[in-house]
């Protein structure tokens, strides 16, 4: 969990950007067709509402990922769930590998945001609504401490496709640090009294 944040540049970073959400394996993130402008509108946009940051995840200066954080009481999420104090949104996209998978590498990364997010945004609370198509995010969330809540209804990511049928989820603090402790072995098999 050896990661920096930035924020992102909509100007600067809008062709990486582009290269990463226009991937197949992104398509939840509801820009497959999207131009570099269509990108770099999208990230000012985010950037102008107060409530939507968005981040660069580096390791050693090189972007390994995106993260959004957002109030949720400033999101559609309002309409479906009773936001409490502490709850922070968040939305994360993984840079296509330059060199091969590297096994557990996206939940290094999860562990990462999880931990900035409690330590340095005050958030009691982490807050996720992914498709529910979206099968690898559902199992990386439940490694992070994330129970699901409900189905739920939100407006599209794209406006050409229908309503966004989304897995409401929450990780508390203490759902997230438990999944960091190691589990507690015993010697029962061969011990000698």
């Amino acid at each position: 969990m050896n990661h920096t944040f930035r924020p992102v540049d909509p100007a600067a970073d809008a062709e990486l950007l582009h290269g990463w959400v226009t991937q197949p394996y992104a398509r939840f993130w509801g820009m497959l067709a999207a131009s570099v402008q269509d990108v770099r509108e999208e990230y000012e946009n985010l950037a102008a509402t107060g409530h939507h940051e968005a981040f660069l995840g580096l390791k050693d200066g090189v972007p390994e990922f995106l993260v959004e954080r957002y109030r949720p009481a400033e999101s559609p999420l309002n309409a479906v769930y009773q936001v409490q104090p502490g709850d922070v949104g968040m939305h994360l996209l993984v840079a296509p590998p330059s060199s091969g998978a590297i096994p557990g590498f996206t939940l290094g990364v999860m562990q990462s945001v999880m931990a900035w997010l409690f330590e340095h945004t005050g958030a009691e609370r982490v807050v996720v609504e992914p498709d529910v198509r979206n099968h690898k995010i559902h199992v990386l969330n439940e490694r992070v401490g994330f129970h699901a809540h409900s189905v739920v209804t939100l407006p599209p990511v794209d406006p050409a496709e229908s309503a966004k049928e989304a897995l409401l989820s929450f990780c508390a603090r203490d759902d997230f640090l438990a999944t960091l402790t190691p589990l507690a072995t015993t010697a029962t098999e061969g011990a000698s009294a």
